[in-house]
């Protein structure tokens, strides 16, 4: 299944250039496309931020205060 996947995300970039060739997709809908994808993984990675994080315990050196 997975590598039905994986063949399938490559014909992606070969079905873009295509459509651009074609006249299908425009510059400017491909930088839109571009746009929503940044967008999307700022918006992941902002909520990764928000999220807990493991407790980590702190070391101290032995005998100091």
């Amino acid at each position: 299944m997975r590598a039905r996947v994986v063949e399938a995300e490559a014909e992606v970039p070969k079905a873009m250039a295509q459509a651009l060739k074609e006249g299908n997709l425009g510059v400017m809908d491909y930088y839109n496309l571009l746009n929503v994808q940044s967008d999307t993984q700022m918006r992941e990675s902002i909520a990764k931020v928000g999220q807990k994080a493991p407790v980590v315990e702190e070391v101290t050196p032995e005998g100091g205060k």
